[in-house]
């Protein structure tokens, strides 16, 4: 299944969506300039390594400073590849412009970034002695769309699903979608504590940690009622398709 976009018309121009997407976005390029080993070297720096906390002896080996917290921050930003920030950008795209107008520009800023940190500790928590660098922005965009099914919960996503070569576009409700998602994340995340390490590459507790950060936070971050208006009564809502 793959999300083209929600049914809900944003009020506003999401300018910190955007910006974030922007950012993402330059630091890859910078990446894709780097020689390997010169990225392999950002990547262990700036990408969130929980050995490197754990286990201080190994991270004087590697060169890590093991009292430097930056990259539970910095992680966010980076990528691991084209298709990586694609389905980053694309779930950003989606559910933030929304998220945004509930939440006006600053404080969707800031959600943002507590929800990335969020995935960050909880990746840490569940990987103790993890190796591997974490990186990716999928813990922060989680919590956007922890936040998003809340805050609409009678949207629907018109969803791609590609039967026999033939594109089938369908609608499926958010709460379904993203349900669905977050299940499918505990079931993997709940797989990797006994497989060790990060099961198929993916940081499936980041992933946790940020929907049910953004869902438990986003009344703090939202407008008062008074300060949006609208569109349509909660139950009906335009089909675009």
């Amino acid at each position: 299944m793959i999300p083209i976009k929600d049914v809900i018309p944003r009020r506003e121009t999401p300018f910190v969506n955007y910006l974030l997407i922007a950012i993402n976005v330059f630091v890859f390029l910078i990446e894709v300039s780097l020689p390997r080993h010169m990225l392999e070297w950002v990547f262990y720096v700036f990408g969130l390594v929980p050995a490197r906390y754990t286990h201080p002896a190994w991270a004087y080996i590697m060169g890590l400073h093991f009292d430097n917290y930056w990259p539970f921050f910095t992680n966010m930003f980076l990528h691991a590849s084209w298709f990586h920030l694609l389905v980053n950008m694309w779930a950003l795209w989606i559910f933030g412009d929304n998220v945004e107008d509930r939440m006006g520009h600053f404080r969707y800023l800031i959600f943002y970034l507590l929800c990335g940190i969020a995935a960050s500790i909880t990746h840490f928590v569940f990987n103790l002695n993890s190796t591997v660098p974490a990186v990716g922005a999928s813990g922060a965009i989680a919590g956007v769309m922890g936040a998003y099914i809340i805050l609409f919960p009678h949207s629907r996503i018109i969803t791609l699903i590609p039967l026999f070569f033939i594109p089938y576009f369908i609608e499926i409700p958010a709460v379904i979608f993203l349900g669905f998602w977050f299940l499918s994340q505990l079931i993997a995340g709940t797989f990797s504590i006994f497989a060790g390490q990060q099961a198929g590459g993916v940081a499936w507790w980041a992933h946790i940690g940020g929907f049910v950060f953004g869902m438990a936070t986003h009344a703090f971050f939202k407008k008062k009622q008074q300060d949006y208006r609208v569109y349509y009564p909660d139950e009906v809502y335009f089909r675009f398709l």
